[in-house]
């Protein structure tokens, strides 16, 4: 079923970029500064690569788990001096939909905060269309369970990757906040269903707000808003329309899970769970995989149909 052969057929499972470039304007979540994106197509095996355009000499960040090099409130990339903060949202929105290769060109060194969510990021990829490149999709086939841990009792925090023939992801939040514990605390979602865009990428970030005031006396949060995320006091939730849905704290866990993930550079054949994981534990648990070469394999599937449900049809939009 699966293999490793790289010969070209039509019928394989074809690696996917851009039809045509797009471009967004926003601000940065920590910085509060205007950025513009613009999302290029890029060919085959080029993996997703960050170009801070704004440097007097453009530095290229190419997305990889060693490249992560601070995991404190978002996911940030380096190359040298050269930094990205808060990839994850936009990450997640390239593995919901199944993008191989792109260019990233950014005027500074933060990804817009947009609606604090991935669904901005969807849109904009999907306007741009998707398009099947003459290369096979690989994968990374976790074959051997990998765990990490750490704290003991209420401090107990995992995540875990197991053998699974798709991409699956189950989470659980644990917060004692009455917003909070009165929504869905766990939820599983199977990317096989092909409602990321539906399910998962409209669910916000979120925040209370003594760390909102807390994080702007240190320079941080200078472009969050009820605008961009969910924003809660000691009792509720303070965004007049409310949540997107029922259970989106610990959706838009899902959706961070899925953009620090696909940093490892493939999409993942495995089942992942977590328990009040974060940015952090994340690429830790990317770092255990890639350092156990006997825990995965590169596949690819010379027929499409041989792949598991989800990764054969390009995501619908709304």
């Amino acid at each position: 079923m699966f293999r490793r052969a790289e010969t070209y057929n039509p019928r394989m499972l074809a690696q996917r970029t851009l039809k045509s470039l797009t471009k967004a304007v926003g601000v940065g979540l920590h910085s509060g500064q205007r950025v513009e994106l613009t999302l290029r197509p890029a060919a085959p095996d080029t993996g997703i690569v960050f170009r801070r355009v704004d440097l007097s000499v453009p530095v290229e960040i190419k997305v990889n788990a060693e490249a992560v090099s601070d995991t404190r409130l978002a996911s940030t990339i380096s190359n040298g001096g050269a930094k990205v903060h808060t990839i994850e949202h936009l990450m997640s929105a390239c593995a919901g939909l199944g993008l191989d290769n792109l260019y990233v060109d950014i005027t500074a060194e933060e990804v817009p905060i947009l609606d604090g969510s991935s669904a901005s990021f969807v849109y904009l990829l999907q306007s741009a269309g998707i398009v099947m490149q003459n290369a096979p999709k690989r994968f990374i086939r976790v074959t051997q369970p990998v765990e990490v841990r750490e704290g003991e009792g209420r401090g107990l925090k995992w995540a875990r990757l197991d053998p699974f023939h798709g991409y699956k992801l189950a989470f659980e939040i644990e917060f004692d906040h009455p917003a909070v514990t009165s929504t869905g605390q766990r939820v599983e979602f199977d990317f096989g269903s092909g409602q990321y865009a539906r399910e998962i990428a409209r669910a916000r970030t979120f925040g209370f707000t003594r760390d909102v005031e807390m994080m702007r006396s240190n320079g941080l949060a200078m472009g969050g808003g009820l605008d961009n995320a969910i924003v809660m006091d000691d009792v509720k939730v303070l965004n007049a329309d409310g949540l997107r849905y029922q259970d989106e704290f610990v959706k838009h866990k899902i959706l961070d899970a899925m953009g620090d993930l696909y940093v490892v550079g493939k999409p993942l054949l495995a089942a992942y769970s977590a328990f009040r994981s974060g940015h952090a534990m994340n690429n830790q648990l990317l770092r255990a995989l890639l350092a156990r070469p006997d825990a995965y394999e590169i596949v690819s599937f010379s027929q499409e149909r041989e792949a598991p449900r989800g990764f054969t049809q390009l995501a619908p939009a709304w």
